[in-house]
């Protein structure tokens, strides 16, 4: 009897703004395993949503995306989040205003840290945008996993209005973009 092994997988930590939007996106990914919205680069353990909302905690929505580097690399996961969200704006995505919607990319180890400097400098160079990017690129230190009412936000709340007005319309936008990478 012959098992397939396991694949080998990594995490990307990334922070595009709300977490519902950006896990709705990197779901429909070929290669993406599994996507948790969480909270990382702030100074309080264990936050919880309401103490992140506030913008005192210094945390940032984010979500940690477990993938298969065999299926889909770090440098594209990075590409799609560079369209996927605006990251020429401080501290704000739409109307979600706050250091908790900052643009950010946390990583793992050095291999994660050059990959995203190459990538961040690969779509400034790109007529993507036409502002300077403001994406913060730090070391990882501790991922907190949000509460269990954030995962499958989209899937388990598609009446909602913020869900009909702004989450459902980017996940549209880039099926179209990536199609490719589509699953």
């Amino acid at each position: 009897m012959t098992t397939t092994p396991a694949p080998r997988t990594e995490t990307a930590i990334l922070g595009a703004g709300c977490f519902w939007c950006v896990e709705a996106v990197y779901l429909t990914i070929r290669g993406v395993l599994s996507v948790r919205s969480g909270y990382a680069g702030g100074h309080t353990e264990h936050p919880t949503y309401e103490q992140v909302c506030t913008g005192a905690t210094g945390h940032a929505e984010v979500v940690e995306v477990t993938f298969d580097p065999a299926i889909i690399s770090y440098a594209q996961l990075l590409r799609i989040f560079f369209t996927l969200h605006n990251p020429t704006t401080l501290n704000r995505q739409g109307n979600d205003i706050g250091t908790q919607y900052r643009s950010v990319i946390f990583f793992t180890d050095e291999a994660q840290h050059k990959t995203a400097l190459e990538i961040r400098d690969e779509i400034e160079k790109s007529d993507l945008w036409d502002a300077p990017l403001v994406t913060q690129i730090e070391p990882l230190t501790t991922f907190w996993p949000a509460e269990a009412k954030h995962e499958d936000y989209l899937a388990r709340n598609p009446g909602n209005p913020y869900c009909q007005a702004v989450v459902a319309p980017k996940v549209l936008k880039m099926r179209k973009v990536f199609a490719e990478l589509q699953k």
